[in-house]
């Protein structure tokens, strides 16, 4: 085996180890495994370059932006919040609509989770409406007759979220701006 063979299969278990401890994690109270699995991922994002493969760099990208959102759900501050933005942006650098529809419209669905998160948590509209924005965008992908249980995992949770927050924020400026941008889908 020559030394690229070993560096890809390295990277491959790396990312494959970051992804099962997101699992873990998710499934636990606690945020050991997800920063295990963030540096996890890390790792990973070092083997897999975005110019020796850049597809394999989106999705390990992809993967950090998973769990910092899992954190930073979990967490009051925005920070991790914010971070997982940018590695979603980073990663659609490479992991575009034309290469990989699906995981393009996957990612997009994430990225308006993360905004929707930001936007709730801060003050203003401008995060809100960049998640109504990404959520369309998922949804130009995840069409029904293409792919109907995601097309109705991204309508639902959009629903929930965007509706969960416009109950918490009742009466705070905005809200009703916020339901009519989202409405207008």
């Amino acid at each position: 085996m020559d030394w690229a063979t070993i560096q890809m299969s390295l990277g491959h278990r790396l990312r494959q180890f970051g992804e099962t401890l997101r699992d873990l994690g998710e499934l636990e109270s606690g945020t050991v495994r997800l920063e295990e699995a963030l540096s996890a991922l890390h790792e990973a994002s070092q083997e897999f370059t975005r110019e020796r493969v850049p597809l394999k760099w989106a999705w390990t990208q992809t993967g950090i932006g998973d769990v910092l959102l899992t954190l930073g759900e979990r967490e009051t501050g925005t920070a991790r919040l914010e971070e997982a933005v940018a590695a979603y942006h980073e990663a659609s650098r490479e992991l575009t609509r034309e290469r990989a529809p699906l995981p393009w419209a996957l990612m997009q669905n994430n990225l308006g989770i993360a905004l929707r998160t930001l936007g709730v948590r801060g003050s203003g509209t401008e995060k809100l409406e960049e998640a109504v924005s990404a959520y369309r965008e998922a949804l130009k992908e995840r069409i029904r007759e293409r792919a109907p249980l995601q097309w109705a995992a991204t309508r639902t949770i959009s629903d929930l979220r965007f509706g969960a927050s416009a109950s918490a924020r009742a009466g705070r400026r905005g809200s009703k701006r916020r339901l009519q941008l989202f409405a207008r889908r």
